[in-house]
């Protein structure tokens, strides 16, 4: 069959034929790999399940699963199509959740992540912001590495968030906008600050200390390990990875060796309630830059416009992000 043909031919068979009780037993497939948990979960009979199945396979013009002796495989043409799933499914959820909003006396809804990391009076002028929209707008917070979160972007389970920029690829639904730079510091217990502070900067006895990292696979783990390789030393093992900064400032606590990195203007609010305190050493490069990241379907929204701005505005009032 020609190329065009069975593309117009799917477009209409999908265009007509598929329904969302199609994708919701797409998802309970992939997570069950087994077409009797699946009846089980769904209430219905394996048979009717096997029918149905067939019945998508047939609308998508091709094999979606693999059967074989321990369960279903996905194909790649059933990975495109549980992504469609995902997507539409989500879509349908969070278009819910505005219309009960709306019900309600309210005018949106906005979904927006955050890492613990962002400075407090960046994250106050993003709620101030959504909190003082006329008519009033409903906002769902959820924190998480940058990572976790670009990756709830392209799920549709957010709609937006303030990270950091990293170069990895995260497909072409999300798009970042940096909006600031922040400057590094080193952080340490309080009562060890004078101790840790004797002699010039060394990258080598600083790899002694009990290092505190972020989690793997974000771009402020990768900025931790291009530090100490650009130094000429290798990376020390953590102590503990977290970018909780309740849970720095309680480890800072127990370790009197212990010792992180964080952007001055989140550091600071660390330093003034007493228990940690900066070394005083001048690093000669920037963060990854605060960004902000947004879906590409939602870029062009009004209250995700106005969103945007009010952070943009706020980023670049020095006031409003933290001593």
């Amino acid at each position: 069959m020609p190329e065009l043909e069975r593309s117009s031919r799917l477009r209409h068979s999908v265009g007509s034929r598929l329904k969302l009780r199609h994708l919701a037993l797409l998802q309970s497939l992939e997570r069950h790999r087994t077409l009797s948990r699946v009846a089980a979960e769904m209430n219905l009979s394996q048979p009717a399940i096997t029918k149905a199945l067939r019945e998508i396979e047939d609308i998508f013009m091709t094999r979606l699963f693999e059967r074989t002796s321990r369960g279903l495989t996905t194909t790649a043409a059933g990975r495109a199509v549980l992504r469609l799933a995902q997507v539409t499914l989500a879509d349908v959820d969070a278009t819910a959740h505005v219309l009960t909003a709306i019900d309600t006396g309210l005018i949106d809804r906005v979904r927006l992540g955050i890492t613990p990391q962002v400075p407090e009076g960046l994250l106050n002028a993003a709620v101030t912001h959504l909190l003082g929209q006329t008519p009033r707008v409903a906002v769902l917070s959820r924190e998480g590495t940058t990572d976790e979160l670009v990756a709830a972007l392209s799920a549709r389970e957010i709609d937006c968030a303030i990270g950091r920029s990293f170069d990895h690829q995260f497909g072409i639904e999300v798009e970042q906008e940096p909006i600031y730079e922040q400057e590094p510091c080193l952080l340490v217990p309080a009562r060890s600050q004078s101790r840790l502070s004797r002699g010039p900067l060394d990258w080598a006895r600083l790899a002694g200390l009990d290092w505190i990292f972020p989690p793997p696979n974000t771009p402020m783990r990768r900025t931790f390990t291009a530090m100490f390789l650009s130094a000429g030393v290798q990376p020390p093992p953590p102590v503990v990875e977290t970018m909780s900064l309740r849970t720095i400032e309680t480890v800072m606590r127990h370790l009197p060796n212990g010792v992180t990195l964080l952007a001055k203007d989140i550091a600071a609010d660390l330093v003034q309630r007493g228990e940690c305190a900066a070394l005083p050493y001048k690093l000669t490069w920037n963060l990854p830059p605060v960004s902000f990241f947004v879906t590409r379907h939602l870029a062009a929204n009004p209250t995700i416009r106005s969103l945007a701005l009010a952070i943009r505005k706020a980023a670049h009032a020095p006031a409003t992000r933290g001593r």
